[in-house]
């Protein structure tokens, strides 16, 4: 059996970046945070504040948050100037308060990104991976009853691998920890985890260049090789996707560019 840890009684001073809106001013704001569980995770001790600041009248801080369970992705935000906190591969909502020490001075931060605008203090708009998804990060199938189990034959390897890749939840950690803002690790994820199984063949080529050029539009950095971004991965998502990637997408932008000209010629001949 594991032996609970022993709660301690924490003193820290919350700096926390606030921000009515996107066109408002914004600025880092201290919160004195008393008497906390060492065992409170990071966002329950964020309800404390917040609950404090609405006995005062105050308005409480803004922060996004779902399952709680390092499932959703959901909870990101920047601690201390780490994506998701001090730990390693786990979100925010799994950081918790005995990871600091009594009498710190914790600073709060949304990610930053061009391509994640600030909606209120903590939260950005993180619909940029949506608009990526959509542009290429599915499957054509059959609808109808599901496939009978192995009905199609994939090697392990291939199938780890693609449960690697799979297990991205899109939090941003990777574009806020890039110094370019890169969404590369996330882009690369997706593409990966449908690119190494056989559903995913038909649309391997298009899905690479239209995912990829939407990330290009969209405004997210290039990739400069430093690896932060699978270093701040929750679910150490790992950079070799990334190698990977640049492979499928050349091959593919070579297969696009003689595309037209296969036509053409056979057109000629006929």
């Amino acid at each position: 059996m594991v032996a609970e840890t022993t709660a301690k009684t924490l003193n820290v001073t919350l700096r926390v970046w606030r921000q009515a809106g996107p066109d408002a001013p914004g600025t880092f704001v201290d919160y004195a945070a008393r008497n906390l569980s060492s065992n409170m995770s990071f966002l329950e001790m964020l309800d404390v504040v917040n609950d404090e600041l609405t006995m005062k009248g105050e308005e409480p801080i803004a922060f996004a948050h779902d399952c709680r369970e390092g499932i959703c992705g959901t909870c990101s935000c920047t601690i201390n100037g780490k994506p998701h906190g001090p730990g390693h591969g786990i979100a925010t909502c799994q950081t918790y308060m005995r990871s600091f020490q009594d009498g710190d001075t914790i600073v709060v931060e949304p990610f930053r990104a061009r391509a994640f605008p600030l909606v209120k203090d903590l939260v950005v708009d993180r619909s940029a991976f949506d608009r990526i998804i959509q542009a290429g990060g599915f499957i054509t199938a059959r609808t109808g009853s599901a496939p009978d189990a192995n009905a199609i034959p994939v090697p392990k390897t291939d199938a780890d691998l693609a449960m690697d890749a799979a297990a991205c939840i899109g939090c941003g950690a990777c574009v806020a920890a890039c110094k370019n803002a890169s969404a590369m690790l996330f882009v690369s994820a997706k593409v990966s985890q449908l690119g190494l199984l056989p559903q995913g063949q038909p649309e391997r080529d298009h899905r690479v260049l239209a995912m990829v050029g939407t990330m290009d539009a969209l405004g997210f950095g290039n990739c400069t090789n430093q690896y932060e971004c699978s270093a701040a991965c929750p679910k150490t998502i790992s950079h070799d996707f990334i190698a990977r990637m640049n492979r499928d997408y050349l091959k593919a932008s070579v297969r696009a560019a003689f595309k037209p000209v296969a036509a053409g010629a056979s057109g000629g001949a006929g």
